[in-house]
């Protein structure tokens, strides 16, 4: 039989379906298997595991068949409890396997201090990000006489004049006292009081 003729032939199709139907069947098992080993449609969602502490992480996770990985703790959020997660990785809501780690990190326990910085004689618009980039917070600004217009003069805190080198705890806010760019002049008058003192000059007597 020539190639043409077979190539044609029932039995060539019967050959070319048999082998479709061994390579669909394959692919089916193939597929099967591989949702099995992925545990594909089996998936968990993370749940918001902020504020709580690392025993009810552990807890709650434990629940789940998920896993976790203490990173690192963060600096003093105001806004968390102390020890408290304030980051996890994956995110709430994220859909997982089971057995995954969920990445945490841990609110510290307070605010750590910092080194009030140079700004006598700044002005102000380099001093505030100096203090933000240290993480602390601009407070109330006061003017007073001075010829160099918005330069800081003064860093207080609660009222306190503060030194370059000092410390406070980071979100602490510091007042600044800034210049008006106006000059001071101020009149002196001097007073003299004059007290007139009588003098009674006697004229001696002529002599006769």
């Amino acid at each position: 039989m020539s190639l043409r003729k077979y190539l044609t032939s029932r039995v060539f199709f019967l050959q070319l379906l048999s082998a479709f139907a061994i390579i669909a069947v394959l692919g089916y098992l193939f597929m099967h298997w591989l949702t099995f080993t992925t545990d594909h449609g089996h998936e968990i969602m993370v749940p918001d595991l902020r504020k709580l502490t690392v025993e009810q992480v552990e807890e709650k996770l434990d629940e789940l068949d998920l896993d976790y990985v203490l990173l690192d703790s963060v600096d003093f959020r105001s806004e968390f409890p102390k020890f408290s997660v304030v980051e996890q990785d994956p995110l709430p809501g994220a859909k997982v396997k089971v057995g995954r780690k969920v990445y945490i990190k841990i609110n510290a326990s307070g605010f750590s201090s910092v080194k009030i910085p140079d700004l006598i004689e700044k002005t102000y618009r380099e001093a505030v990000p100096t203090l933000k980039a240290l993480g602390l917070e601009e407070g109330t600004i006061t003017y007073i006489p001075n010829l160099g217009k918005d330069m800081v003069l003064e860093m207080r805190y609660k009222g306190r004049n503060l030194k370059v080198g000092d410390r406070v705890l980071k979100s602490s806010k510091i007042d600044l006292v800034l210049g008006d760019g106006k000059a001071s002049y101020v009149d002196e008058s001097v007073v003299v009081d004059s007290v007139a003192i009588p003098v009674e000059e006697q004229v001696p007597a002529n002599e006769q």
